[in-house]
Order: C-alpha cells, then sequence, then structure tokens
C-alpha cells in the first residue's frame, strides 16, 4: 500500500494554542459552496431535507460566485497570511457549478497558503478533476461511505456506482499533480476482514488513509442510527475521548456559510451560532466583533454549558485536537487586556 494511515489533522506541525492566543489573524477558514448534498447520510442533519427546510438560515443551496470572490477579497485585510481555506462545511462542494473557479480564486491569492476542500467525491468526473487540479487545489479530503454499492445504500442512501467511484478516484489521483489526497471511512460497521479490504481498494490511489468512528457531535440531531453503531467513549480517531470544557475551534477558526452568514463552528449545522454576515459586513470585522469575542469569554470564564448550541455539542469532547482549559484564565486574561489598548 502506497498510502500512509494517517488522521486528516497533521499534529506533527500544530502550535500549542495557549502560546498565541488572542490571533490578530484566523488559522483557516471554512468556507461553504454549498449546503445541499447528493448523498442522505444517516448521521448528517443535512440528509434531513424536512429539517432543512425547518431550520431558519439554511439556504440549501450553492454560495454566489460574486459573494465568495468578496469574502475571499476580505481575507487580505488581515495581518497575516491565511494557513488554509477548506472550501467545504455542511454540504457537498462540488455541488457548485463554480467549484474549480472557487479553487482558481482562491489560489491567486498570495495571503492564502492553502485551499483544501472535502468531498464524497461521487461527482468527481474526469473533466471536473482535472479543471479542480488546473486550479490548483491543495487537498481533497474524500469520505468514502462503503465498500461496496449495497453499504452505500445502507449508510447513505442513494444507489451508486462503486466501481465509477473508484475509477474516478484513481483518474484523480494519477493526475494529481501536487495535490494531496486523503481518503477516509466510517469504520463502526465494518469487520475486520472489511476494513483490510478499504485498504485494499484504496490505498494504492491515495496519499494518506485512515479509518474514523461516527460520533455524535450534532447539538439537537436524533441520529438515524442503532443504539449500538455509536460508541460514545472512542473519538473521531478511535481513542478514549477527553472531555473539554473550553471549545478550542471558536479561537482559531471562522466558517462562511453559502448563504453568507459567518459562524465560528464548522458544527453550527442549526446556524445558532452566527456572528455576522459577509454580505455587508467584513471578515476581519466579524472575527474582532463583540458577538465571537463574548463567545470565547463565556467559555474561557466555564459557561459552555449554559449555551443553545454549545451546551450539547460533541466537538469538544470527539474532536477537539488541542486542550486549553489548564490555560483558561490566562486566555482571558490576554483577551481583557488586548480589548482595553484597543479601545
Amino acid at each position: 500500500m502506497k498510502a500512509q494511515i494517517k488522521p486528516k489533522i497533521n499534529l506533527e506541525e500544530r502550535v500549542k494554542l495557549q502560546d498565541v492566543l488572542p490571533l490578530k489573524t484566523p488559522f483557516s477558514m471554512l468556507i461553504e459552496p454549498s449546503d445541499k448534498c447528493n448523498f442522505r447520510c444517516k448521521f448528517c442533519p443535512t440528509s434531513d431535507l424536512k429539517l432543512m427546510q425547518a431550520t431558519e438560515g439554511r439556504n440549501y443551496g450553492n454560495m454566489n460566485f460574486d459573494l465568495y470572490k468578496k469574502v475571499i477579497d476580505d481575507i487580505a485585510e488581515f495581518e497575516d497570511n491565511l494557513k488554509i481555506v477548506h472550501l467545504y462545511n455542511q454540504g457537498e462542494p462540488l455541488l457548485n457549478p463554480y467549484f474549480s473557479n472557487m479553487v482558481e480564486y482562491a489560489k491567486s491569492k498570495k495571503y492564502i497558503n492553502k485551499v483544501a476542500t472535502t468531498s464524497n467525491a461521487y461527482l468527481l468526473n474526469k473533466e471536473l478533476s482535472l479543471r479542480i487540479i488546473q486550479a490548483g487545489l491543495d487537498r481533497i479530503q474524500i469520505s468514502i461511505e462503503g465498500i461496496n454499492e449495497e453499504q452505500y445504500f445502507n449508510i447513505s442512501n442513494v444507489k451508486i456506482d462503486f466501481n465509477k467511484l473508484v475509477d474516478n478516484i484513481e483518474f484523480f489521483y494519477k493526475n494529481k499533480k501536487e495535490c494531496d489526497i486523503f481518503i477516509k471511512i466510517v469504520g463502526n460497521n465494518l469487520n475486520e476482514q472489511e476494513k483490510n479490504k478499504f485498504y485494499n481498494i484504496f490505498g494504492d490511489i491515495c496519499d494518506y488513509i485512515f479509518i474514523e468512528n461516527v460520533v455524535p457531535i450534532h447539538s439537537n440531531f436524533e441520529y438515524n442510527l442503532d443504539n449500538n453503531f455509536i460508541d460514545r467513549e472512542l473519538s473521531l480517531t478511535g481513542e478514549k475521548v477527553n472531555y473539554v470544557s473550553v471549545c478550542p475551534q471558536i479561537f482559531y477558526s471562522l466558517t462562511v456559510n453559502s448563504n453568507g452568514t459567518v459562524s465560528p463552528c464548522c458544527n453550527d449545522w442549526s446556524r445558532k451560532l452566527i456572528i455576522g454576515d459577509a454580505n455587508h459586513e467584513k471578515i476581519k470585522d466579524i472575527w474582532n466583533g463583540n458577538k465571537l469575542r463574548n463567545l470565547q469569554k463565556l467559555h474561557l470564564s466555564g459557561g459552555r454549558k449554559n449555551h443553545i448550541a454549545c451546551s450539547s455539542c460533541g466537538v469538544p469532547i470527539y474532536e477537539a485536537i488541542d486542550n486549553i482549559d489548564d490555560y483558561a484564565k490566562e486566555i482571558l486574561y490576554k483577551i481583557n487586556k488586548m480589548e482595553l489598548e484597543n479601545r
């Protein structure tokens, strides 16, 4: 197998958040090309069309390309380069017909170091693959939902041509130039033989590969899964869960939803954490605004459990890469000091 078995987050190059907070420039931004999806995965809120229609703030459509360019242009106002723009959030990004143009526009800006995306790859035909590669995409994370058509239907409720999917990914890999390919699958319902088959099918057509767990991260969402499908004591990467009080994500990342509203968290599927609107606000102003700062202070003061969205969110438990709990008072002091100096 050519691929390295590694999780999607590179822990080797990760800085210690407690040493650099508060940040003048976010490390990363997620920009959502589309918040609709061509799959109906049982563990994803976006799969429930009635729920999406009933959720205020869900666009269930594609981002306007002019809005996208405005967001990318706004990033230039930050003091430092943005480490990465991730073209993905709650939906399938390749549903946006301007996706390759989005990659190309972000890659044309020297203040953005890398551009990445996450996709189920089913729309990744040869023509689109070549356009995306030519546009300069640095990394694509591909979510595989089964090792055959039956498993795909059981998880994603769609009938696919599995061989076609594999062929399309192989074509992308053979033509990828400098683009890294990461492939992962949900391993909760796979036995050891099936896990080995996953590695055999995809291990030679990607750079990195991993078997993840489905974890209950979505607040106020009932998973359409058997009770024994999810092991609530294991993290996304299969380790024992670490109960974190302060969510680290809201200190280094921003998410721009497909309609332009801005969340501090990629897990804000119900749009209960809106802190701004990129349609008529600058991204830098939102980053430095009171809504985000007050949310950060709430977490640092031990109040996460009192927030309507954050209280039941599983990200700090199952997906938090960083742990700044022991430094909360110190970081809060630094934020208050910075605010006084900026008055």
